[in-house]
């Protein structure tokens, strides 16, 4: 398995291993409310969802609720849930749910302790040194889906760049195409409408001839819920809730929560709303269909005071990250966080912001950390130099998954015993018997004094980065399944192209 991107000085170097593809933890998570404070976070939004309720735009979803106990009224559309409902979607909800893959060695399995990466998602618009920032469009989502490909520490698929050139009626059927050929990675599906769920659903059994046992057999595809903060749940999100529950496919619940706009200014205020939130969408997807695979999550930051934009990287957004990480634990769930920046380009304060985020999760120990490579301006952009950047960053923290040896050989008494006082190890039996592969070769970093980098050019390393996702996207192979796939598809998008696609839910 080859670090790609990166050029090999000597053809003679054994290159280190990068076993990225299967990753836990390597720290016991951390806290930052006490037990007490847990507690307390958590009966008030069992608290909130019994007495202030949530909308719900969707009758199906309010009749599941209605179902269930909950006081409903239709006319306002408010949904008051019984903590009973909650705590029994708590217990029949699935703690471990197989990722399925293309390539089965590719397969993830999400549960407390383990460790996924993915890129930045959700982006309008893509930016690179070379062709500046622009609209995003379905060769620019093509080439992202490479860079997450080329890579072995990004686990899963995610909407990098919004298609904006294909008419929404028929993005669904590229982007899903598109992953399906370009790759053998988990997957991803937008909660966009009945419709397009379905059809995503069908390109994925008809490309993987998949029967419906095999396509219940663990989750193909993902979709990310998004609650409208505070208190509402759209329509296309619970339709989302409800058809990949019914699928047997995985719904990752995700409020919005922003600290002094879409939820109240403290982290403990802001987390009340976020769990409320996640628990009544874990709520309706256990009463659509019980045990159907769901994940708790929160992407809960705060908002710059003067402007109302997102911040990310804050003290604030830390502590609500590892907040997030002790209500995940208090139910028991494997759970979904977030990395993030705000800067405006793949400066310092990206690199730190998305740095610091990116520990907050996972000294919170996230299951699935989203936006972990690429995100710029609070997610309107994903940048191809800092994807790249970012890479160095998350290989960093998969090195870290594995513990240091400590048998005889990693103890080294042998060199400790040949080396004189005041001496040094370079020579050393020892270090000549293991320095190819003794320590992790940088990516994109330079690690050589000023002299070499001044005649190496003074690159700096967003333009270092460059030519890694040059050479990447030059050297992408399509996986050996993508031929046949797209024979099997390709019958099926044309004629509900011809059909006139499927429109939004909304639209």
């Amino acid at each position: 398995m080859t670090r790609r991107g990166r050029s090999r000085q000597d053809n003679s170097q054994v290159e280190r291993s990068t076993a990225y593809r299967h990753l836990e933890h390597f720290l016991s998570p951390q806290s930052v409310f006490s037990e007490d404070a847990v507690e307390d976070i958590h009966l008030s939004a069992l608290r909130l969802l019994e007495e202030l309720g949530i909308r719900i735009l969707l009758p199906e979803a309010r009749n599941l609720f209605r179902g269930a106990g909950a006081r409903v009224d239709d006319d306002t559309q408010m949904v008051r849930i019984g903590r009973d409902a909650v705590l029994a979607a708590i217990d029949a909800a699935p703690r471990r749910t197989r990722l399925r893959a293309a390539s089965v060695d590719r397969e993830q399995i999400f549960a407390p302790g383990r460790l996924l990466f993915s890129a930045g998602a959700g982006c309008p618009n893509c930016n690179d040194i070379k062709r500046g920032r622009r609209p995003g469009t379905l060769e620019a989502y093509i080439e992202t889906l490479k860079l997450q490909q080329g890579f072995d520490v990004i686990h899963k698929f995610g909407p990098s760049v919004e298609a904006q050139d294909v008419p929404a009626p028929f993005r669904h059927y590229e982007m899903t195409k598109a992953q399906l050929v370009t790759g053998d990675k988990p997957m991803f599906v937008y909660s966009r409408g009945r419709r397009q769920v379905e059809e995503c659903f069908e390109l994925i059994r008809l490309a993987l001839q998949l029967s419906d046992d095999d396509f219940t057999d663990g989750a193909w595809a993902t979709t990310i819920i998004n609650t409208n903060s505070p208190r509402q749940l759209d329509v296309p999100m619970a339709e989302g809730i409800i058809d990949f529950a019914r699928a047997r496919q995985m719904c990752i619940i995700t409020p919005f929560c922003l600290a002094g706009a879409m939820a109240p200014i403290t982290p403990a205020g802001a987390l009340v709303l976020q769990h409320a939130e996640a628990l009544a969408c874990i709520t309706l997807s256990q009463l659509a269909r019980p045990g159907a695979p769901v994940a708790y999550g929160g992407f809960s930051s705060n908002v710059d005071m003067k402007s109302g934009a997102p911040a990310f990287g804050t003290p604030e957004h830390v502590m609500m990250t590892l907040g997030s990480g002790q209500l995940a634990r208090r139910i028991g769930f494997p759970w979904r966080s977030s990395a993030g920046a705000a800067s405006n380009t793949a400066d310092m304060q990206a690199a730190g912001e998305t740095q610091i985020s990116l520990w907050g999760a996972m000294l919170a120990n996230a299951t699935l950390i989203v936006h972990g490579a690429g995100w710029l301006e609070g997610g309107l952009t994903f940048g191809f130099e800092k994807f790249i950047n970012d890479l160095e960053t998350l290989q960093t923290m998969a090195e870290l998954c594995r513990a240091p040896a400590a048998d005889e050989a990693g103890l080294a008494w042998d060199a400790l015993a040949e080396t004189e006082p005041g001496g040094h190890f370079f020579a050393a039996r020892h270090t000549l018997a293991n320095y190819r592969d003794a320590f992790y070769p940088p990516l994109v970093a330079d690690l050589s004094n000023f002299g070499s980098w001044s005649e190496a050019g003074a690159k700096t390393s967003t333009e270092r980065a460059v030519t890694i996702w040059e050479n990447t996207l030059r050297n992408h192979r399509p996986p050996v399944h993508a031929a046949a796939a797209v024979d099997r598809i390709q019958p099926f998008i044309e004629e509900r192209v011809a059909g006139g696609g499927a429109p939004p839910s909304g639209s």
